[in-house]
């Protein structure tokens, strides 16, 4: 390590995938493929989810695994081709450049905790982040290419067990590390991580998840993220965080601030909208 770098304020950035850097779900975009019908997973999921029979965002993993419509159906390259097709939320890659050193004194390592098979996700992110930074759902292929087991599934306080190894590994403390999700997988992670100090960030109104989470951004693009990194860690006032926008290319033209931050972003000919809430 550099001096450089020893001087660094060194956090953990954790994000969910599916619904937090996408637009669509990995489950219905794997039924569409196969040719199962949308509702008929929804169905089969919701079921699941009333009866408890699974972390909350596993149940994909489990009916790849049990449901015969899935489990003869699925093969690897479904998976990736899954990813192939998935819609990312705009600017990832300069989320993760931004992280990674382009705040003044800090570095972020950026990871990726979800409950998606672990294909789906490199896949759709090849060349953005590294594919030793995912933790997705890994499985265990036959011959033939079918699922034969589930090696680990990251959901529930699966997401806790691998984000406080990934704290032990990089030797970064709970409040020094941001999580981002969207959904019920998240809230036992985020709530661990309120109680230890750590910036929980809800990137959706999803009931529970947007009550328990320290803050709340509602976006299209990847980089609303950093209102909340920017305000509550780095500590910069308005004024900074508009000229920051503005070196990457943004120009922020609203910032209506109450209860929420209405922030419109414009980069060339397009605009983005984001809104970040307080939690």
């Amino acid at each position: 390590m550099t001096t450089n770098e020893r001087t660094l304020k060194h956090y953990l950035f954790a994000s969910d995938f599916d619904q937090t850097l996408t637009f669509n779900d990995t489950g219905f975009l794997l039924s569409e493929i196969i040719g199962v019908p949308i509702e008929e997973f929804k169905r089969k999921a919701a079921g699941m989810a009333r009866l408890n029979l699974v972390q909350q965002g596993a149940e994909l993993a489990y009916l790849l695994l049990h449901d015969p419509e899935f489990r003869t159906r699925v093969r690897k390259e479904h998976l990736a081709e899954v990813g192939r097709r998935i819609r990312l939320k705009e600017n990832i890659r300069l989320l993760y450049e931004i992280l990674d050193g382009g705040i003044d004194g800090y570095h972020f390592d950026f990871y990726i905790l979800s409950a998606a098979p672990a294909e789906v996700i490199q896949s759709a992110l090849e060349g953005i982040v590294p594919a030793d930074h995912i933790f997705g759902t890994e499985f265990r292929y036959s011959a033939s290419g079918e699922i034969e087991t589930i090696v680990r599934a990251t959901a529930g306080y699966g997401k806790a067990v691998i984000l406080n190894q990934l704290m032990a590994d990089l030797q970064v403390g709970p409040d020094h590390v941001v999580y981002a999700g969207d959904g019920g997988s998240d809230v036992h992670v985020m709530l661990e991580l309120n109680a230890r100090e750590g910036l929980t960030i809800a990137l959706a109104e999803t009931r529970h998840v947007a009550q328990i989470a320290r803050r709340t951004v509602l976006a299209a693009n990847a980089l609303a993220v950093l209102v909340p990194i920017l305000d509550t860690i780095a500590g910069w006032p308005r004024p900074r965080i508009r000229e920051f926008f503005e070196a990457q290319g943004f120009l922020i033209q609203e910032w209506d601030r109450a209860q929420t931050d209405w922030v419109t972003l414009r980069q060339a000919a397009s605009v983005s909208a984001l809104a970040a809430v307080e939690g």
